[in-house]
C-alpha cells in the first residue's frame, strides 16, 4: 500500500491495484472496465475499489486511477 500523509492512497494485491477512490466517486469507478468493489475480507468496502490487469495496461490509463486515489487521499485530514 501506499499512504499519504497518513492516509491510504492505493496499492497492489496480486495483479489488481487497489484504489482509494472516495465514496463520491465510488459508483462511477465501478462502471469502468475491470473494475469491482474491494472485498480483501468477504465485504465489499465502500470508496475503495479493485482494478483487474485489463484496466489498467497503458499507462495513461494507469496514470488516471492513480491520480484518482491521490487526489482522494490528499483531501484527507492528515494523520
Amino acid at each position: 500500500a501506499f499512504m499519504l500523509h497518513g492516509n491510504m492512497c492505493c496499492g497492489v494485491v496480486k495483479d489488481e491495484l487497489v484504489i482509494r477512490i472516495g465514496p463520491h466517486r465510488y459508483d462511477e469507478a465501478l462502471h469502468k472496465p475491470h473494475a469491482r468493489p474491494m472485498d480483501f475480507t468477504g465485504r465489499p468496502i465502500k470508496g475503495f475499489v479493485f482494478v483487474g490487469s485489463g484496466g489498467y495496461q497503458t499507462d495513461k490509463v494507469l496514470a488516471k486511477w492513480v491520480k484518482q486515489a491521490v487526489d482522494f487521499a490528499l483531501s484527507l485530514p492528515r494523520k
